[in-house]
């Protein structure tokens, strides 16, 4: 039987359509021995490197779809500080920029000794050294939680271990339910992989826990991966055992996964308790997403895991399997960090932690005790992280339309930049970072108090001022 060739078009979008039909012999060859294919409607023969009469290079869809909204917000800000002013950054949600909360000696020892060792100048298995995964397993299992080594991968930071997880349980055309407002990053990530981001209500009047019914409306077949993030960025909330056992349930009941974005773990306020997720689930298969970056205060030194909770093998192999794949597309974590990791996890002396939360704690308190004050404005008093949400009364300042144009006013006025709510999806609040040294903090509050003050106007003067 004669052979018939076959030809691949390519249309607009770069999807390959096969034509024709594949020779009998399963070469797809023409009479004459030679593959052809078809572009833009020139039959070339295969031996040919290229058809191309022009230069057209064009980005991949990926990245035209690939979005920071806080960049997009930012970039868009006409941000001219009061040149009599000193800057004040509250917005960056870097604990190290100012200098006021290094690490520990120790964190920094157990660097320096990994680097003296000479042992850890290779590469490393893309999830990890198998002694460096033991030591995080060991550091963050318990009875109602254990982890094992083969649980634990180790990423390029915490962002990295959320890229993994949405990724491996996630397809084209799904969608996950994400907080709002919400670190940015899970939009980021998801909408360049063509999923769908559902947001769902967190409330400012119960210390914004999840509205829990409103979140369970959004479920759909189509929904992969809900994403729980606590302690929270950017509200700085802290869930209790009793609403972290309702998210559960709600979970279970429509058999969702879980993307705990725990990096915060551990940094809460005086009289509050962190739990993680895990050691609440008896049921729901459970991604747990952390770092070093926060509670260690060293975000540059990217290393992050994900520990996946999987007592009942819902994920199963094929999960665990995806994950590892998906880790060999950069080859892991920085080595020295994992061959430091030991003695950063079980030498850091616990009054490091506590000295780095009593600060956060006494700035939180501060912030929220001078802007309570301040008309037109009503912040909600975080119980751990490094941020303090703040409520704009936008009908008591006519002369803005939003968040952005306030804050951005705000900084040409009187060098305070917060980052406008609109960022996480929020409008008309800004985020306050509470990492600053403590004068920082309480002159950046005197100053958005001056500025509320002169731009606030009472519904009477409205009324009055368009009456003339």
């Amino acid at each position: 039987m004669e052979n018939q060739s076959y030809e691949v078009k390519m249309n607009g979008n770069g999807i390959h359509e096969k034509n024709a039909l594949i020779g009998v012999n399963g070469k797809g060859l023409n009479g004459n021995g030679n593959h052809h294919k078809a572009v833009k409607g020139i039959v070339c023969p295969a031996k040919q490197k290229s058809c191309r009469q022009r230069w057209n290079i064009r980005p991949s869809e990926m990245s035209i779809n690939t979005l920071n909204p806080i960049r997009a917000i930012v970039d868009g800000m006409k941000l001219t500080p009061n040149p009599e002013k000193p800057m004040i950054a509250l917005s960056i949600g870097d604990p190290t920029v100012f200098g006021n909360l290094p690490t520990d000696d120790k964190v920094h020892q157990a660097m320096k000794n990994a680097i003296d060792s000479h042992k850890y100048n290779g590469y490393a298995p893309s999830v990890g050294y198998q002694k460096s995964r033991e030591v995080v397993a060991n550091f963050y299992s318990c009875p109602e939680a254990p982890l094992e080594a083969e649980d634990v991968l180790l990423t390029s930071g915490c962002s990295q271990a959320i890229d993994l997880a949405i990724t491996v349980l996630c397809n084209y055309g799904d969608n996950i339910l994400v907080p709002c407002p919400g670190f940015s990053l899970y939009k980021t990530l998801a909408v360049s992989l063509g999923i769908q981001v559902k947001l769902y209500n967190l409330l400012p009047e119960k210390s914004w826990e999840i509205d829990l019914q409103h979140m369970e409306s959004l479920i759909d077949d189509r929904t992969t991966c809900l994403i729980v993030n606590n302690p929270s960025n950017p509200c700085g909330s802290v869930y209790s055992k009793e609403h972290l056992q309702n998210i559960l349930s709600v979970a279970s009941k429509h058999c969702v996964p879980i993307l705990a974005d725990e990096i915060y773990g551990d940094m809460v306020f005086q009289g509050c308790t962190y739990q993680s997720t895990a050691s609440l689930s008896s049921d729901v298969p459970i991604l747990a997403c952390g770092g070093l970056a926060k509670r260690w205060l060293v975000p540059g030194w990217r290393l992050g895991w994900i520990l996946i909770h999987d007592r009942n093998q819902i994920f199963g192999k094929e999960i665990r399997r995806g994950l590892v794949k998906l880790s060999q597309r950069i080859l892991g974590a920085c080595t020295i960090v994992q061959g430091a990791i030991e003695s950063i996890l079980n030498d850091t002396p616990q009054e490091f932690y506590h000295r780095t939360i009593s600060f956060l704690e006494s700035n939180s308190k501060i912030c929220f005790s001078e802007l309570s004050t301040v008309p037109g404005l009503t912040p909600v008093m975080p119980s751990g992280a490094m941020y303090l949400m703040v409520g704009i009364e936008m009908e008591h300042f006519p002369e803005f339309q939003n968040d952005v144009q306030f804050t951005e006013r705000l900084v040409t006025e009187q060098s305070v930049f917060c980052l406008p709510a609109t960022a996480f999806e929020y409008p008309n609040y800004f985020r306050v970072v509470v990492t600053v040294p403590e004068e920082m903090m309480v002159e950046a509050c005197t100053r958005i108090r001056e500025f509320c003050q002169r731009h606030y106007r009472t519904c009477s003067q409205d009324s009055n001022e368009l009456d003339q």
